[in-house]
């Protein structure tokens, strides 16, 4: 049974490799076809485009790995039953469990390949296309708004308390981490305006904080009654450069650079941190957090719902007919994977809940086909 187990599992890995290997060939040409359009923009040249399209390769191993795994895993046990080569280890004494736990040890395998790209290959190597990109492009990075970014700060002092509430507004967002247009509106608790910063640019000098270069302040203070209405004072200096205190560092900016779903658990966890920390919602952030946890585990889930096809005889569909269905179910599982996600973020479900719906539906269709083909062989 060793021997079987080990046949079994080689035969799998590399119908899964070639398999894997053939879309991340298509999706790459796909994507380069895409870029063509920015060659010559800037100083973005065909050797960016090609650079860009590599660092994308670990987005799509991560993306379609489960899918990958599933046909891979169809082909294989297909061309396994076709040559009798199933029904031989069967006679040997490889039951449905021991053959599913043959097939899960290789899932189990190929989910922490996935859980590492996704964590640590993926968000790097997206996020150094993206600077690429814009840099050769001479881009910037902006907001959902015409003023750029806004992001909700809060002044802490030793003990942790919230003292001042700032509004940050960031006009542009430079691939080197470098800030434009950047304005700062500081609050007190009672929501009355105390000071108002206007940089035209910002560096990050780590524990030292943000310098702020050619900056403006205008400090407001409450100076008693005019005319019965309150009146404010102002004062307004001006300075080559400032030092700007504040949690707010490059990493957290830097989720523009990476979509939610790209980005590693850790940014994702650090991010939630401060949104919550500045009372705004987590919910799409929170959702992407719980795919990294269960995404992988999509890929035993993924081999499990392969393994019926190899009770299928060659007079119940060749394997082409099997690879097709295959390819249908994983197409089906990813739609439903990116369905309930949107669904899930409309309704305020549970992250959880939103995320593990499409693989339980696909673990329950398997155990499902395994007890038919139990039932008919």
């Amino acid at each position: 049974m060793i021997l079987v187990g080990r046949y079994m599992r080689r035969e799998i890995l590399v119908a899964v490799a070639f398999v894997l290997v053939g879309f991340l060939a298509l999706f790459a040409f796909f994507d380069f076809i895409n870029e063509l359009d920015a060659v010559g923009r800037g100083g973005y040249r065909l050797q960016h485009a090609l650079v860009f399209v590599l660092l994308g390769l670990p987005t799509h191993v991560y993306e379609l790995m489960p899918i990958a795994a599933l046909i891979g895993a169809i082909y294989a046990l297909s061309q396994l039953a076709a040559h009798s080569e199933y029904t031989a280890m069967r006679a040997a004494g490889l039951g449905r469990r021991r053959a599913l736990s043959v097939v899960a040890r290789v899932g189990l395998g190929l989910a922490v390949l996935t859980a590492l790209v996704g964590e640590i290959a993926s968000p790097t190597a997206d996020r150094m296309a993206q600077q690429l990109r814009l840099s050769a492009i001479g881009g910037s990075v902006t907001g959902q708004f015409r003023s750029g970014l806004w992001i909700k700060d809060t002044a802490r002092d030793p003990a942790g308390t919230g003292s001042l509430m700032r509004f940050v507004n960031i006009g542009e967002l430079m691939p080197d981490g470098e800030l434009r247009n950047v304005h700062i509106f500081e609050f007190d608790r009672e929501m009355q305006l105390l000071r108002l910063v206007d940089a035209a640019s910002a560096h990050y000098n780590g524990d030292n904080g943000w310098e702020l270069h050619e900056a403006v302040e205008t400090s407001f203070s409450d100076v008693g009654q005019e005319l019965g209405s309150p009146a404010v004072g102002t004062q307004r200096r001006t300075a080559e450069t400032m030092t700007w205190l504040t949690e707010i560092k490059p990493q957290l900016l830097g989720v523009l650079l990476v979509e939610p779903d790209r980005m590693s658990g850790a940014s994702l966890v650090s991010y939630i941190e401060h949104l919550r920390e500045n009372a705004q919602n987590t919910h799409r952030y929170e959702i992407a957090l719980w795919k990294k946890v269960v995404y992988p585990l999509a890929v035993v889930v993924m081999m499990a719902l392969a393994l019926p096809f190899a009770y299928l005889q060659v007079r119940s569909g060749g394997t082409s007919y099997k690879v097709f269905a295959g390819i249908m179910l994983g197409i089906g599982f990813h739609f439903l994977n990116g369905l309930f996600s949107h669904l899930g973020l409309l309704n305020t479900w549970p992250p959880l809940v939103s995320v593990a719906i499409p693989s339980v539906v696909a673990f329950a269709l398997a155990l499902g086909m395994l007890a038919w083909v139990d039932r008919t062989r």
